[in-house]
């Protein structure tokens, strides 16, 4: 709503009674009238009224009660006396109560009162309708009378004629009043049957239904409102404010009740405040109470590490464990003068912390905390000075005793080994050397071991934490220096008594490696004949092989002197090496052991007389195979031709032009049936192959057939003879069918057999267009040929393979020579069933069909959408269309 509706300072509240200021007397005479019957709405709930509203509150008595009345509490006593100073003060105590209320009572005392002074007892009055009439009304947060105009305009705005901007003008003709009555009890009047230009009728009916059914008395006089330039405020206030209190019982309790939720919402957040105190604060306090008693220890492990764990553990306080909860000790502060603030805002009583959780309890732990910190850092530091000169002499004492313990590692076990014993003769020579080296060394080492004693010495006098374990390690070193004096000499004395006896283990070892490596070459040389692979083919060279096997048996008996010498040299070796304990290594003159030559020979033993057997098996199968392969080419040389002339036979008959179809088919038959029978031949001949197979038979000089060749063959055979018998019996029916003649066929034969040089019974798509230009078609050699030839081809290979087989070329010519259906005679056909009609329905098909063909048709028939079509029509037309796809060329 625009602001220029409102006069200047309209919507501003009256704070302050005009005392001076003289009331219009038409205005007078309506507020008169309209709080007079204001006060008596209120006063007749306690069984009184008032007459003159200048003269009836004078004592103050009635005024009392009106305001117990309309607030519901109880005013002090008043006094009963008949004197003017008794009525003076019965009305300043009901002035006194109004002015508890919040209300600025300027300019109204209760002297003009208890004078009967008009002007200010009316204006008293309008202040007590504004306390608690109006002020109440809260519409938007307005103030309470621009609640009140806002309430009056959301209420009359759906009706016409009715335009509220003020509490005067806007209501003269009566329609607003009418309209608020209707919107909220529509049976009690008929707002549409009202006009503007009856505004006395308006104004009665209103009042008239208002005082009647809604219980508000008639406040304001229709004729004074007809004819006054401009209706009393005031006046028109108090009454419209009547309307709101009897309409909006639903408002109240929905305001009563976000009260309540608003209340309830701070008690809410406060509680929540007062949990998060005190749990901030036990918090805190746990956290304190853990904290300092760690912080009051000035005692170590009195070592480095744990005093450093220690100053790490301060740091980690000072940097991530003090500073959370200095900002925890801070919030809660903050939480604690937030809650204080909100609970003296809202009226509620100080809160009180839990015993030993006050703000002052807090700071006095963090005090005491903070004593506990001071200082601790510097002790910290101070003492691990002191043990860092301690640790650097025990540091030290671990480094050379680390230095000699790595330098010992493995010496004890070294000198107390009897590798010597197992050594060669020239590892032996090299061991000595080696501990003469260690025996240096040995003494090099004595002044570390006397460094050592003296740093574990002056440790224990400056008392070092670890005394225990410096002694320990030192004594520990002390003795195995001595151990290792005792070890080295008796290995001296070892590797002196071994070197003596590996001098003649070496002579042994070396005769018998001169004796031992052309022995073993022949060993091998010999098993490897005998364990020969060996692949014939015939009798004769089975016989080549036996005679050399019995030359080399002729050498045996000279091989086994010789073996017999070379084993006793291995024996007295094992001999010497077990009296005097030595273990025995590889013979460093050769690879070749005694044992192997053992082994080698017992299996050259027992490789011979095997070797016999093998040759004589393999005589036997060569002889066997022999067999087999003249049974095998006999049958083969039979068959294989039986098979070329059958399948040229089967060839020819295609390419006969002479012959009539039906003389072929005849034929084919005739071979059919001779090549059914001929199959047990083809049987035998697998069996016989079998055995071949089996006795791994890979070649046979006596035929050039091979079973495989043959079976191919056979198969061509058959596949030929099925393939020509299926394509003549489809060229009779295709001949039949379409009425072509037999001259015709023939035609079309010769020319596919024409351009089919490969006798494939196929055509390539260069061929099968030379095909059609040699029978006449037009295929120009430009776009639009090329189009139209593959359109051809799109027809006699729809699968795109890129031949064409002859039944497809001839399925092509009929379909150019002979007379075929087509969509448009199907759909003429189908229009004849349908009496003429566009459409057709499924009854007629099922009467006039046969069952499957009727229901075929019914399922792939679209519904038709003519204008002319009947419920459950079909659409023929299109069905006819899509069963032939595209026209034929």
């Amino acid at each position: 709503m625009a602001d220029g509706y409102y006069e200047d300072g309209y919507m501003e509240e009256e704070e302050e009674w005009d005392r001076e200021g003289l009331l219009d007397p038409a205005w007078e005479k309506q507020q008169k009238k309209t709080f007079t019957a204001w006060c008596n709405s209120h006063l007749r709930k306690a069984g009184t009224q008032i007459e003159s509203i200048e003269e009836d509150f004078r004592n103050g008595l009635k005024l009392m009660l009106l305001l117990e009345v309309i607030s519901g509490e109880q005013l002090p006593k008043p006094d009963r006396g008949k004197m003017r100073f008794h009525k003076i003060a019965n009305v300043n105590k009901a002035l006194d109560y109004i002015a508890s209320k919040g209300v600025r009572l300027v300019s109204i005392g209760a002297e003009e009162i208890v004078d009967g002074n008009v002007k200010m007892t009316l204006g008293m009055i309008w202040t007590i309708i504004l306390r608690f009439a109006i002020q109440d009304i809260t519409v938007e947060e307005l103030t309470a009378k621009e609640g009140l105009l806002l309430w009056c305009q959301r209420k009359t705005a759906p009706y016409k004629n009715t335009n509220v901007q003020n509490f005067h003008l806007s209501w003269k003709d009566g329609l607003a009043f009418c309209a608020l009555i209707h919107r909220h009890r529509p049976e009690l009047l008929d707002y549409y049957k009202l006009t503007r230009d009856r505004p006395m009728e308006n104004l009665n009916l209103a009042f008239d239904v208002a005082e009647q059914h809604l219980d508000i008395p008639r406040m304001l006089d229709a004729e004074d409102m007809v004819n006054s330039a401009k209706p009393d405020e005031r006046s028109v206030m108090a009454y419209v404010s009547s309307y709101y209190h009897a309409f909006s019982g639903a408002q109240q309790a929905e305001t009563a009740a976000n009260r309540i939720c608003k209340v309830l919402k701070v008690n809410q957040e406060n509680e929540r405040l007062m949990e998060e105190y005190e749990r901030l604060a036990s918090e805190l306090l746990e956290w304190i109470a853990r904290t300092t008693p760690w912080l009051e220890n000035r005692t170590t492990d009195n070592t480095l590490p744990g005093t450093q764990r220690k100053l790490e553990e301060f740091r980690d306080y000072r940097r991530k464990h003090k500073p959370p909860k200095l900002q925890d000790k801070a919030r809660l502060e903050n939480s604690f003068n937030t809650l204080q603030t909100r609970l003296r805002l809202s009226n509620r009583p100080a809160y009180m912390p839990t015993n030993g959780k006050l703000v002052s309890d807090i700071a006095n732990a963090w005090k005491g905390l903070e004593r506990a910190e001071k200082g601790f850092e510097e002790w910290l530091l101070s003492e691990l000075q002191r043990l860092e000169r301690l640790d650097h002499l025990a540091q030290k004492f671990r480094h050379r005793c680390e230095i000699h313990e790595e330098w010992a590692v493995g010496k004890e076990d070294m000198l107390q080994s009897q590798d010597y014993l197992r050594s060669s003769l020239n590892e032996l020579k090299a061991m000595k050397k080696k501990h003469e080296a260690f025996e240096s060394d040995l003494a090099a080492h004595q002044d570390r071991v006397e460094q050592i004693a003296a740093i574990a010495q002056e440790l224990n006098a400056l008392g070092y934490h670890d005394c225990v374990t410096v002694n320990s390690r030192c004594q520990t070193i002390c003795d195995q220096w001595d151990r290792l004096g005792t070890l080295t000499q008796q290995r001296r004395q070892g590797l002196d008594e071994a070197e003596r006896i590996l001098e003649m283990i070496d002579r042994y070892h070396l005769d018998f490696a001169k004796r031992a490596a052309p022995f073993n070459n022949w060993l091998d040389g010999a098993k490897e004949d005998l364990l020969d692979m060996f692949i014939v083919h015939t009798t004769e060279e089975i016989q080549e092989l036996m005679g050399a096997h019995e030359q080399f048996k002729q050498t045996l008996g000279e091989a086994d002197k010789e073996f017999n010498s070379i084993m006793s040299l291995a024996t007295e070796v094992h001999k010497l090496a077990r009296d005097h304990g030595i273990q025995l290594g590889e013979n460093p003159y050769t690879t070749v052991a005694a044992q192997d030559i053992a082994t080698k020979w017992n299996e050259v033993k027992r490789l011979v007389p095997q070797r016999d057997r093998t040759l004589q098996d393999e005589m036997v199968k060569q002889q066997n195979n022999e067999h087999l392969r003249r049974q095998f080419a006999s049958k083969a040389n039979t068959i294989g031709p039986w098979i070329e002339n059958h399948l040229d036979a089967v060839a020819s008959i295609g390419v006969n032009m002479k012959s009539s179809l039906e003389d072929q088919l005849n034929k084919l038959r005739s071979y059919e049936k001779t090549t059914n029978s001929y199959k047990p031949n083809i049987d035998e001949l697998e069996k016989i192959n079998e055995a071949v197979q089996e006795a791994m038979i890979f070649e046979n000089k006596y035929t050039q057939y091979t079973m495989e060749t043959l079976r191919v063959g056979w198969e061509q055979l058959l596949t030929a003879i099925a393939r020509n018998i299926n394509e003549v019996e489809n060229q009779i029916l295709t001949r039949d069918s379409k009425g072509i003649s037999e001259e015709q066929m023939n035609e079309f034969r010769m020319s596919f057999n024409h351009f089919d040089k490969e006798r494939s019974r196929r055509l390539s798509p260069k061929e099968f267009k030379a095909c059609l230009v040699s029978l006449g078609y037009n295929i120009r050699e430009d776009k639009q040929g090329e189009t139209d030839f593959n359109r051809i081809m799109s027809i006699v290979d729809p699968n795109q393979c890129q031949y064409i087989t002859f039944d497809a070329f001839l399925d092509f010519m009929t379909r150019e020579t002979a007379d075929t259906d087509t969509a448009e005679q199907v759909m003429k056909s189908f229009k004849i069933l349908a009496a003429d009609k566009p459409f057709i329905t499924a009854q007629i098909l099922r009467q006039e069909l046969p069952p499957d063909q009727a229901e075929y048709c019914i399922q792939r028939m679209a519904p038709y959408t003519g204008r002319d079509g009947i419920p459950g029509a079909l659409d023929y037309m299109s069905f006819s269309t899509a069963l032939y796809g595209e026209s034929d060329l």
